[in-house]
């Protein structure tokens, strides 16, 4: 059903049997981590790779939590590589708008 995330790895993380505090989570990570990766080609443009480093560090959990894996090994990746990781984090920013795009859909549809 979703492309990135995983309704199984949300519950597993947070229980099912408490929709609000699941959608307070979320709210978090949207609101937190997800925003803190858009920014980062800002970061990129004045060489900070130091930000890169601490934002994409920060957000590896987050991903788990959601169950977008193949997105926290591209925050891996680029942690092990700033330098040279401006086209990783295109990719990056590709995988965050479907993201987005399911966490809405995922509240949309929870109880």
């Amino acid at each position: 059903m979703y492309q990135i995330i995983s309704e199984q790895a949300i519950y597993q993380y947070f229980g099912d049997d408490d929709p609000e505090m699941i959608r307070e989570m979320i709210q978090i990570i949207l609101d937190t981590n997800i925003h803190d990766l858009k920014e980062l080609k800002d970061f990129y443009a004045q060489n900070d790779f130091k930000t890169i480093k601490k934002r994409c560090h920060k957000a590896k959990p987050s991903m788990s939590y959601i169950g977008a894996l193949k997105t926290r090994k591209i925050l891996e990746e680029i942690e092990a590589n700033l330098e040279n990781s401006a086209e990783l984090n295109e990719d990056l920013q590709k995988d965050i708008k479907i993201i987005e795009s399911e966490l809405a859909q995922f509240l949309g549809a929870l109880a």
